[in-house]
């Protein structure tokens, strides 16, 4: 398969708090990572490097994922663990207190997709059906959508956009949601931070990758997107097409 991802720091932003990756296996599995990180002076960035830098040492030493339930298992436990290391690197340094990151990662085979999310980066799949978000944002404005209390179109302009009601690394135990979903010939995986979604339409995105044959050219244009539409905040996205007779990075 595919794939390739991309960061920026915005046009607004001092720091980039994001963190972004692809990494294989010893089999040739991917597990693709976004995490957009929040805390006190730089603590985002800690939060959400750490989040990359811990969950790529465990998968590269990862055997063979052969089943959705092994990944969902591997998915589960090592993000526990994770959270439980977050939370006591903050508990420990006072320079990090209340750190945290979003989390969006989803473990790539040549038969499904399993994909974790914590917070509001997303997951969306694209195939010659259209787009569909594949995650749940766990966000107040979102908890309000769902009940009634707000429309859709409310949530895109709400004072509290922002809060959100899961994080990694910021409680001793984390809630995360896992699902698995085929992937197949001609499916494309975009992972991305809210930076990305807050500025750039399910369509837009879809478009994007529709009329650019290169990853990159997708990527770099869906990054140039978000900035002109605002770029308040970090922009960070990661495309995996599937294409089981190719492998490249």
């Amino acid at each position: 398969m595919n794939s390739v991802y991309f960061t920026d720091k915005g046009k607004v932003r001092q720091h980039n708090e994001d963190s972004v990756g692809v990494f294989s296996n010893q089999h040739g599995d991917r597990l693709a990572i976004v995490a957009d990180g929040m805390g006190g002076h730089r603590a985002g960035d800690v939060a959400s490097s750490m989040a990359i830098s811990l969950l790529k040492n465990r998968w590269e030493q990862t055997d063979k994922i052969e089943t959705a339930d092994n990944a969902e298992e591997w998915l589960k436990e090592n993000v526990e663990q994770v959270n439980t290391e977050l939370f006591t690197h903050a508990k420990q340094h006072s320079e990090c207190e209340g750190m945290g990151t979003t989390l969006v990662a989803a473990i790539c085979t040549n038969l499904f997709l399993t994909v974790v999310n914590i917070g509001d980066s997303r997951g969306y799949l694209f195939n010659n059906h259209g787009i569909n978000q594949i995650t749940d944002d766990h966000s107040l404005v979102n908890e309000l959508v769902k009940s009634g209390q707000i429309s859709a179109e409310d949530a895109e302009h709400h004072p509290r956009k922002n809060v959100l009601l899961r994080a990694l690394g910021t409680e001793p135990n984390v809630t995360m949601d896992i699902r698995t979903i085929m992937f197949e010939e001609e499916d494309y995986l975009i992972l991305c931070s809210d930076g990305l979604s807050n500025k750039v339409s399910k369509n837009d995105i879809s478009e994007m990758i529709r009329t650019n044959e290169d990853l990159e050219d997708a990527a770099r244009s869906l990054i140039d997107l978000a900035n002109q539409n605002g770029g308040e905040d970090n922009i960070s996205v990661v495309i995996i097409e599937y294409a089981a007779e190719t492998e490249s990075g």
